[in-house]
């Protein structure tokens, strides 16, 4: 039986992504859908739009919620919608810091449901390939990670520009190259920060972070940025070889081919939506049948990284 699926908010991610992705799963039916805009809520193509999360929330018909709000709303719609009794996918970051996101986990055991974060590229089939190889010893020990994600964009209105509300390079793009740290250093690593740049703009949210750092023996490097030129990179070096992204962005390839070099030899993908591989997954899971999802262990050391990172002086 499909699981009923509630979208809180129908912005960008929701209508251009998610939507869409609901539509075309196994296993998953897009029944109401709930934002400021009624109108906007509609173009989603639910099966009813409600006139507020409330009364999403209170409709026994919704199995799981996808939430899709500010950053600094995650923390409140995540827990009233567990509380509601209903599964939740969230948008990354998941909150604003370890302590929110390990008080979420804690609200999802008590009330025996299910919480994911909805970190898409990581249902990719190259990500996936990629931790198998390093998992599996096929570079030998991982002895440095390079990841870039920059974009240039006039952000205007936009909650990314908010401190308040959790906006800033970090939190946005910055969350997919921590998610990749974590996903190829396993268990609770040491985390420490040997270079830091950063440059904040006049709302006070960081345009740019660039941070160096240790993950127990492997060295990292990353690039956040709003204002540089897009840019995305994805290399890992083994102490017996490399694997690296090739065609397709590292991070956001969506409904392309894509490619991976291993040690030389190219790998190729064909083109996928991992929307839709994230939402049969998590759907999947919850139906108990099978399905693979990100692991509360990882987006809470996730959310511990860039805490550290946001903090250092």
């Amino acid at each position: 039986m499909a699981v009923n699926w509630g979208f809180l908010g129908a912005g960008f991610v929701a209508s251009r992504g998610l939507a869409p992705a609901v539509h075309a799963s196994q296993g998953a039916n897009l029944y109401a859908v709930a934002s400021r805009d009624q109108q906007r809520s509609a173009t989603l193509e639910p099966e009813l739009v409600h006139a507020s999360y409330e009364d999403l929330l209170a409709d026994e018909k919704v199995d799981a919620v996808y939430i899709s709000l500010a950053n600094s709303q995650h923390k409140e719609w995540v827990a009233k919608s567990l509380e509601a009794g209903k599964h939740v996918l969230c948008e990354k970051p998941l909150g604003l810091g370890a302590a929110e996101a390990v008080a979420m986990f804690d609200s999802a055991a008590h009330n025996d449901r299910l919480l994911v974060e909805a970190v898409w590229g990581r249902w990719h089939p190259r990500f996936a390939r990629m931790v198998h190889l390093v998992s599996s010893g096929e570079i030998g020990n991982v002895e440095h990670i390079e990841t870039a994600f920059t974009f240039s964009s006039e952000l205007v209105d936009n909650y990314r520009l908010s401190p308040s509300m959790g906006g800033g390079a970090l939190l946005d793009v910055g969350c997919y190259q921590a998610h990749a740290w974590v996903a190829l250093t396993r268990g609770d690593s040491e985390f420490t920060i040997t270079h830091l740049e950063r440059t904040i703009g006049p709302t006070g949210v960081d345009l740019t972070t660039e941070v160096r750092a240790c993950i127990n023996e492997t060295t990292a490097h990353s690039l956040s940025s709003f204002v540089l030129p897009s840019h995305q990179d994805f290399t890992v070096q083994g102490s017996h070889g490399q694997i690296s992204t090739a065609v397709g962005e590292s991070f956001t390839t969506w409904n392309e081919t894509s490619s991976l070099l291993v040690n030389g030899v190219l790998e190729e993908f064909p083109a996928t939506n991992a929307f839709v591989e994230m939402v049969e997954n998590v759907s999947g899971v919850i139906s108990g049948e099978s399905g693979w999802i990100v692991s509360s262990g990882d987006s809470i050391r996730v959310a511990a990284i860039l805490d550290s990172i946001a903090g250092h002086p």
